[in-house]
């Protein structure tokens, strides 16, 4: 059987520090902090090949989303106006809510299923979901797909 992914979406902690790295040089030079690769190779401790290589390759998750939907899980306890909280983190980021699902709590933990649209006013949805990750009664959150 043939996997036919070409994306996927990784914790910046499973990134080798190399892409990481070039992610770096990019932004460098997208300010004018680096006028030249040389320079933002040199900034960021990487070789210019290293950049060249890999620079078509990998780029922050919000820019690769803009326009797009993004459909994330959450593992969550189940506590009253925990779900509001959840979903005033993806108003904060102003990100637009297409669907909701949240499935019957079983041992007091409720399965969501969010959909969100990425809109050109909408702000980081890395940082949308690491905020959410850190909300008290929230265990986990996965993205599952992103179209």
């Amino acid at each position: 059987m043939k996997d036919e992914s070409k994306y996927f979406v990784l914790k910046q902690k499973a990134v080798p520090e190399v892409l990481l790295k070039v992610v770096e040089a990019k932004r460098l030079l997208e300010s004018g902090k680096a006028a030249t690769v040389q320079d933002a190779a040199e900034a960021v401790g990487i070789s210019r090949s290293s950049f060249y290589k890999y620079k078509e390759d990998i780029f922050p998750f919000h820019d690769s989303s803009q326009g797009r939907t993004v459909t994330f899980t959450v593992q969550m306890d189940d506590e009253p106006g925990l779900l509001s909280d959840v979903l005033k983190i993806v108003a904060e980021f102003r990100a637009n809510i297409l669907t909701i699902h949240q499935s019957i709590p079983i041992n007091g933990v409720a399965s969501l299923s969010i959909s969100v649209q990425v809109l050109p006013t909408t702000r980081n949805i890395s940082e949308m979901i690491e905020k959410m990750e850190v909300q008290k009664g929230v265990q986990t959150v996965k993205i599952l797909a992103k179209e």
